[in-house]
This record gives structure tokens, C-alpha cells and sequence, in this order.
């Protein structure tokens, strides 16, 4: 869990389960409470005598939220899953064009190689804390565009193998620039509000008849509607983790370039 919170207001400052749990038992409280308050005010046989329209009602309205919400799991989990796969490949570029700048002569290589560590070691250590508060940083951008501009710069004063190794470091530069943009695109790119306002509606809409339904038993009825309410809640938390893939404390971690870093500094030490 990061010992680096989010800036913001209390609740930001919260650890993402404590915040999660406190959520589910606000909604829990709120929907006991209303079908609590149905029994005390809505006679039972009352309630009875609808339960054939409310039943279709909430089926309809439970059907239409069980698409939804399975859609967008599974859109905001493939999204996640990219940002998984962008970071692998990012860490991977750069892993690729520190080998690549093995053979080239020393003052080359060590600059090439001083850029492409710089670059991972920012990215750990300044990046990723910006990425939880939803920004990125300046300069690893930066480094970035210096180590191209390196590469190139040594490209157009080489020849013969050593061009050809420089040329191949500006192909997996390219494939760098592009999984950065992925990783950036990720921090930043959030489901639209109109989805989040209807999975909201239908979900208080799904609660909310269901706390209307013709059963006797209080006891019976108080733990249905409350078993519903925290699947709903933990489903729709699910999708914000998911929604935040560098913003909770679930969040991608930047593993693949620790361990690149880690494998360097190895290296240089033999």
C-alpha cells in the first residue's frame, strides 16, 4: 500500500479498502434503513398486491443493469490490462536500447546508456508518485526526447555497424515513444460521467424496488436487501479501481522497470 496518499480532502487521504468498506456500509446503512422505514409505513398485504408489476419492474431495471455494468467491467479490466502490458513493453524499450548501445564507442554508449537509466530511474521515482495524483512528469518527458535526440545525433555522425545499431535503437525508440503515450493516455483517461450517472440511477432504481417487495419476514427482507446492496456497491468499486489503473492503492505498480534498474546495476558491478 503507498505510504504516499493522494492530496485532496480527508476521504482522499483514506486507504483505497478503508474508503471501500466505509462506502459499502453508508450504502448498507441507507438501504436497511429505507426498507426499514417501508415496513413501518407500507402495510405488508399493500405491498403484496404489487408485487407482480414491481417484480417485472425490477427485472427489467435488474437486466439492464446487469448488461451495463458487465460491459464496462469488462471494458475498464481490457483497459487495465493495457496499461499492464504498456508499462511491460515501455520497460522492456528501454532495457532494448541500453543493450543495443553496448558496442557502440565509449563516449556514445555511455551517454546513451546514462539517458536510458536516468529515464527508468525517473520514472520510478518521480513519475509514478505524479501518476497517483493523476499527472505525469516533466522531466522524464524530457530525458525521453534527449535520449532520441542522442540516438540521432549519433546516428548522423556514424557509419557502417555502428549506424546499423543506431538505426535499430531509433525503431525501439519509436515503440517507446508509443508505449509512453499509452501509459500517459491511461493515468489520465477516466469512463464518461453519463455512464457513471446511469450505472448509479439503476442501481439505486434496482435497491430501491427491491426494498419494496411483499415479504412478511423484516429479518428476511432487511438481509436480502442488504446482501444486494453490497454486491452492487463492490461491483461498482471493482469498476472505479479498475477505471484508476495508476490512481488507487491497486494501481499498476512500476515493477517491470525496478527490476530493469535492479539487472543494470548488477551488471555493472561485475
Amino acid at each position: 500500500m503507498s505510504s504516499k496518499r493522494r492530496k485532496g480532502g480527508l476521504l482522499a487521504q483514506l486507504p483505497t479498502v478503508v474508503l471501500g468498506v466505509l462506502i459499502i456500509l453508508l450504502a448498507v446503512t441507507l438501504a436497511v434503513a429505507g426498507t426499514t422505514l417501508v415496513h413501518n409505513r407500507v402495510p405488508t398485504k399493500l405491498r403484496e398486491s404489487h408485487t407482480v408489476p414491481l417484480g417485472l419492474l425490477n427485472v427489467g431495471l435488474t437486466g439492464m443493469f446487469s448488461i451495463i455494468i458487465g460491459l464496462t467491467a469488462y471494458l475498464v479490466l481490457g483497459e487495465y490490462t493495457e496499461a499492464q502490458q504498456a508499462l511491460q513493453s515501455e520497460a522492456g524499450e528501454v532495457e532494448e536500447i541500453y543493450r543495443l548501445a553496448g558496442p557502440l564507442p565509449e563516449p556514445k554508449q555511455e551517454r546513451i546508456q546514462g539517458l536510458a537509466i536516468s529515464y527508468a530511474r525517473v520514472v520510478v521515482n518521480k513519475e509514478w508518485p505524479l501518476m497517483d495524483e493523476g499527472r505525469t512528469s516533466p522531466g522524464a518527458a524530457a530525458l525521453k526526447e534527449e535520449l532520441r535526440s542522442s540516438i540521432q545525433e549519433g546516428y548522423r555522425t556514424s557509419t557502417g555497424a555502428e549506424q546499423d545499431f543506431l538505426g535499430e535503437e531509433l525503431d525501439v525508440m519509436d515503440e517507446l515513444d508509443e508505449d509512453r503515450e499509452a501509459r500517459v493516455l491511461a493515468v489520465h483517461q477516466r469512463l464518461p460521467s453519463i455512464l457513471w450517472i446511469a450505472l448509479v440511477i439503476l442501481a439505486i432504481s434496482t435497491i430501491g424496488f427491491s426494498s419494496l417487495a411483499g415479504m412478511e419476514s423484516r429479518r428476511l427482507h432487511l438481509w436480502t436487501v442488504g446482501i444486494l446492496t453490497t454486491g452492487i456497491t463492490v461491483a461498482m468499486l471493482t469498476i472505479y479501481v479498475l477505471d484508476r489503473p495508476f490512481g488507487t492503492d491497486f494501481r499498476v505498480q512500476p515493477q517491470p522497470f525496478e527490476l530493469l534498474l535492479h539487472e543494470i546495476e548488477g551488471i555493472r558491478r561485475r
